[in-house]
């Protein structure tokens, strides 16, 4: 029998099947699915052959080279994971390969076997001889030593115990222990342990809360699918405080009932303790598997092993637990489905959201999206029928929305104020100090692009063509669109008003902190960014100290913002809302939307009336008006009209073709002849290929940055010239030069 290996190399030209003898003795037990080990390659010497971890995926009777046999078997992946990779290789333009590594175990992917994570063990002491029998040996005086009875008594009762817990509860020694051993009354063998995450967690029960009638209505919708068998999508499109969590609590619930499993997507930065004792409470942490970057490779390693053996039933992780190896799934949730963490920025460049409708759709099960503010894409399809939608239009517990107040920051520079903090919003937060309630104060830093914009009248420079900030370059001292290339010189007066305020936007969570301390010095203030929650569990310990009412101030970039509930927040003040309204994006309007409406959402979510400011140079931008209205539907309709008028998705698909070399010349040549061959293979009117530009960020690491962006609808076809292309140009002598292909990316820099 012969196998058909992907070997697992990142370069290009590898991806593809190389032919294995399977060995008598293997052939019962490799499969399609098989991670085994083989001769690859020669040694740099050149003297003997290199081996490799390569992936079975595919067996038949004969091949027509002279072939290799397979050295050894790692471990099984199913027939269905290795469908899934190829899938995924042929949709996001990378190598089989890499799609197989999202599959395999945590910590057992090192080429060095030796430094792959491994079982965690103990030498537990169990009783050999029967109680009976050492019951008779102590009656018969054959056991003298009082130690060595209570050691035994001991054991009686709590078997499998380590030698200190017999040092600590038993009073005995090692040297008692091994005494029994040596006389075979007790035997010490070495014991798997869980790494278990959820460890320490104690937490009381709770039960099914009872639903409001819009909650029962979108319940009962998913639950019919559920009760049917049958793949369908729902939207449950509600507002902040809505009770969507309690839907899905229900939902996981009906699932376990009918003994199947549950997978819960939620963005990695949402994925709060908060959010996990929730699960915990209604299911206990025996059910529940949680997968996230916070977890050591350990942890994550018995995590992916419990699921693997059907121990946990429910699955809460961040984008890469869809690839759980879960068994008889019952429903899939991803919540927050408009966060762009659910596509990864790195090889490969996967949407979690696609591959969960893949394997929902083979597991005939529905596929539940959730969100206050969903991708515009998304509530198209929904307003499209593609997707079953469930509106959610009140607070769970009654409470109001908060009220929202825009500051025009323009006027408060006209008044003399140049401080971080309007008039406005420094006497909301005096009050709230003297009102012994809490504050938190959001810094939208998101987006790499540096914009322009008037200080006196909020002008923004904008491209003609696209209606997207132009960004500034300042080895160049350029303006540049890097959608089609528009370019312009800098500007020193403002177009508008000719006024001579023009700045270069930006600030930072520091900055504001220190500002706040020298304003307000009786406050207690807290910050929570990436500089202070990159040590594991201080994402935790923040959130607690805020929580538990110690803190006044929360200062924080978007983290602040996702999912949580503080009872005691009455307000939330948006520093400076221009920081994503001005990125170099065609979503930036709904970015900004999103962002503001999720952290309006913050305040006053119980019985204490909220209030939000949101600070800008641009009141009248009709995102931040429809933030100020809480108003959806009508940003929705507002923003979908624009999106068909300019070809931007859902209307069309943007195809970006990006090029890196550590030679100049030769990445500006490939990516001329690039858009000269995918003018001629696109050339009908459903496609515009944009003219090859330097990317926004034109110098990474030494390599030189170019590339060409497609307009058009992916079909089959478009991805098989896609994937044509990569395949002709990596067959070619290119060597300084890489190429990736990514369709809607979330990163265009």
């Amino acid at each position: 029998m012969i196998a058909e290996i992907i070997i697992n190399r990142s370069a290009k030209r590898l991806n593809r099947t190389f032919d294995y003898n399977i060995p008598k003795e293997l052939e019962e037990l490799i499969m399609i699915g098989s991670t085994v080990i083989v001769p690859f390659g020669k040694s740099a010497e050149g003297k003997e052959t290199n081996l490799a971890e390569g992936y079975v995926v595919g067996i038949k009777e004969n091949t027509t080279y002279e072939v290799k046999d397979i050295v050894k078997i790692k471990h099984n992946l199913t027939e269905k994971q290795i469908e899934l990779a190829q899938w995924m290789a042929k949709r996001y333009f990378c190598n089989v390969s890499d799609c197989i590594k999202q599959m395999l175990t945590p910590g057992t992917k090192a080429k060095d076997e030796n430094k792959n994570v491994q079982d965690k063990t103990i030498n537990a002491v169990y009783l050999k001889k029967d109680i009976e029998e050492i019951e008779f040996d102590i009656e018969m005086q054959k056991i003298k030593s009082e130690k060595q009875k209570k050691v035994l008594q001991f054991l009686k009762d709590n078997e499998g115990v380590t030698i200190p817990e017999i040092e600590t509860y038993a009073g005995g020694t090692r040297a008692i222990v091994k005494t029994l051993e040596k006389n075979e009354y007790v035997e010490i063998i070495e014991k798997k342990i869980e790494r278990d995450p959820l460890a320490s967690k104690k937490i009381e029960k709770t039960e099914n809360l009872k639903l409001t009638l819009e909650q029962q209505m979108a319940f009962d919708e998913i639950s019919e699918k559920m009760d049917q068998e049958q793949y369908e999508r729902f939207l449950i499109y509600g507002v902040t405080g809505s009770g969507k969590t309690e839907i899905y609590l229900q939902l996981i619930g009906k699932a376990m009932k009918q003994n199947k499993t549950s997978i819960v997507l939620v963005p990695e930065i949402s994925l709060t303790p908060q959010m996990i004792d929730r699960f915990i409470s209604r299911f206990g942490k025996d059910e529940i598997a949680v997968l996230h970057s916070k977890l050591s490779l350990g942890e994550r390693y018995d995590e992916w092993n419990r699921i693997k053996e059907g121990k946990a039933k429910i699955v809460i992780g961040a984008r890469s637990a869809i690839f759980a190896p879960l068994n008889n799934i019952g429903i899939i949730i991803i919540d927050e489905e408009h966060d762009s963490s659910y596509k990864s920025e790195s090889v490969p460049k996967y949407d979690a959201k696609e591959i969960a409708k893949k394997i929902a759709k083979e597991n005939n099960c529905p596929l539940v999206l959730g969100s206050a503010t969903p991708d515009l894409t998304t509530y198209y399809k929904a307003q499209q029928g593609e997707i079953t939608l469930l509106a959610l239009t009140k607070r769970a517990n009654n409470s109001k929305l908060p009220s929202v107040d825009v500051v025009d920051l323009k006027m408060e520079l006209a008044n003399g104020n140049r401080s971080m903090l309007s008039y406005k919003l420094h006497d909301a937060i005096q009050k709230n100090l003297e009102e012994k309630r809490q504050t938190i104060l959001f810094l939208n830093r998101r987006g790499y692009s540096t914009f322009i914009m008037c200080r006196e009248c909020g002008y923004t420079v904008k491209c003609k063509n696209c209606d997207i900030s132009l960004t500034y370059h300042r080895f160049e001292n350029k303006l540049k669109c890097h959608y089609c290339g528009y370019e312009e010189d800098v500007v020193t007066v403002c177009p508008e008003c000719h006024s001579t305020k023009i700045r270069y936007f930006g600030t930072g969570t520091q900055k504001l902190e220190q500002e706040i301390n020298k304003v307000f010095p009786q406050a207690t203030t807290i910050r929570m960014d990436v500089d202070t929650v990159s040590k594991k569990n201080s994402h935790e310990e923040i959130l607690n100290k805020f929580r538990n009412e110690n803190i006044d101030i929360l200062i924080g970039t978007q983290m602040v913002v996702k999912g949580h509930h503080f009872p005691n927040v009455t307000l939330v003040g948006v520093i400076a809302a221009d920081s994503s309204l001005n990125i170099d994006d065609y979503r930036a309007n709904e970015r900004t939307f999103q962002i503001l409406t999720q952290v309006a959402g913050r305040a006053g979510r119980e019985q204490l009336e909220g209030n939000v400011i949101i600070q800008t140079y641009n009141p009248e931008n009709f995102a931040i008006q429809c933030a100020k209205e809480q108003n959806y539907d009508k940003f929705y309709n507002t923003e979908i009209a624009l999106r068909e008028q300019l070809k931007y998705p859902p209307f069309s698909d943007i195809i970006l073709i990006g090029f890196s070399s550590l030679n100049e010349n030769e990445v500006k040549q490939i990516a001329e002849k690039t858009y000269q061959y995918f003018r001629k293979m696109f050339n009908t009117e459903e496609f515009n290929v944009l003219k090859p530009m330097p990317s926004p960020i034109d110098k990474i690491q030494n390599r030189f940055r170019w590339r060409i962006i497609i307009k058009g609808i992916m079909t089959e076809n478009a991805n098989e010239i896609l994937n044509e292309y990569l395949q002709k140009f990596y067959n070619c002598t290119y060597k300084n030069t890489k190429v990736t292909i990514e369709i809607n990316p979330n990163n265009m820099m």
